[in-house]
């Protein structure tokens, strides 16, 4: 094993809990065995260096709805949206899930840790514990009055997307589309931005990977935090709706923040395909252009395990060593790998929550 595979890595994304909460059929498996189901396992964790990451609620439609997306078509595209989710439906699932983490967490026998600051994430990387932090992919389950976000935040909630794509109380998120621009609606509306104000005060990052661009611009005019996105792409290398453009990407780098490469296929492609059959030469392209712009102290990793369809080549969480060592056989040295692999989104984090 070579060094830059020794490496831990901490991940910017991932829907382990909506798979292990509401698996689909036939895919039901627990967190403590290795399975062939999904991405991340605590086995499949510990073999492939995975040092933790943002553990995502995301609400999926009701069960008696039309379901979420799934794998998105191949070609030109522009995918349906779910509709908006009721408040009480979305607390309820909220809390399912975040409880299912909490009790991961003691059954787990120190094996993993929920973290509500950056010592304690730093301390997790150095002793092999999986750090996770709670994080919402999407605000429905917080009321537009924000008294459930007080609550949220002792509960351990440290990471918040004010949407996932489709609209809500606090915004519009950017639809699946491809070939398509951010650019697809308007932004936050004033429940958005209080609740930006409010997660500056609490010290709970602010997730811009599923805003569209009016969006990403009105955080980025509220926010004195540096501007995240956990998982996305390059948009001039994959002309997705869901990337950033480089103006994006420029204000990103001015706010000493950061972006998480996402691994889906369909983001990484030049051709927006859903093909699993991606080589790590495309991630790694992916990477270097994010270090170009945005500079070597401010690109991790967000991979979407549990998510999205990964390339074969990394498969799931016990193939991330095979990214690390495409990356230094490119040339990234240890220092730059050290960076990407966790160091970046220890600073962000630390400069976020003051701690």
């Amino acid at each position: 094993m070579t060094t830059a595979s020794r490496l831990p890595v901490f991940d910017g994304h991932n829907d382990t809990l909506l798979a292990l909460y509401r698996p689909k059929p036939g895919a039901e498996r627990s967190f403590f065995t290795r399975s062939a189901h999904g991405h991340i396992d605590l086995p499949r964790a510990e073999a492939g260096g995975f040092g933790g990451g943002f553990f995502a609620v995301y609400i999926p439609a009701p069960p008696t709805e039309a379901q979420d997306l799934g794998d998105l078509p191949d070609g030109p595209y522009e995918a349906p949206l779910p509709a908006p989710l009721e408040l009480g439906y979305a607390q309820q699932v909220a809390l399912g899930m975040a409880g299912l983490l909490f009790r991961l967490e003691a059954e787990s026998v120190g094996r993993l840790r929920v973290v509500r600051s950056a010592g304690e994430l730093e301390a997790c990387l150095g002793d092999g514990t999986i750090a996770a932090i709670l994080h919402l992919e999407g605000a429905e389950p917080i009321d537009p009055g924000l008294d459930a976000l007080e609550l949220f935040y002792a509960a351990g909630l440290r990471s918040l997307g004010p949407v996932w794509s489709r609209p809500n109380a606090f915004g519009h998120g950017v639809p699946f589309a491809y070939p398509r621009t951010p650019d697809t609606g308007p932004g936050l509306t004033d429940a958005g931005k209080a609740l930006v104000r409010a997660c500056n005060r609490l010290g709970i990052m602010v997730d811009l990977s599923h805003l569209n661009e009016r969006g990403f611009w009105d955080v980025a005019a509220i926010s004195d935090a540096p501007l995240v996105a956990t998982h996305s792409n390059v948009h001039a290398l994959c002309a997705s709706s869901r990337n950033l453009t480089d103006r994006q990407l420029d204000a990103i780098r001015e706010s000493d923040g950061m972006v998480g490469l996402n691994f889906a296929v369909s983001f990484l492609r030049e051709d927006g395909r859903s093909n699993p059959d991606t080589p790590l030469e495309t991630m790694v392209r992916h990477v270097d252009y994010l270090v170009e712009r945005l500079g070597e102290d401010r690109v991790g990793f967000g991979s979407d395990f549990d998510g999205a369809t990964m390339p074969r080549p990394v498969g799931d969480a016990a193939g991330l060593p095979a990214l690390l060592d495409a990356l230094r056989a490119h040339g990234f040295d240890e220092p730059l790998l050290r960076k990407l692999a966790h160091e970046n989104w220890v600073r962000v984090l630390r400069q976020t929550w003051g701690g």
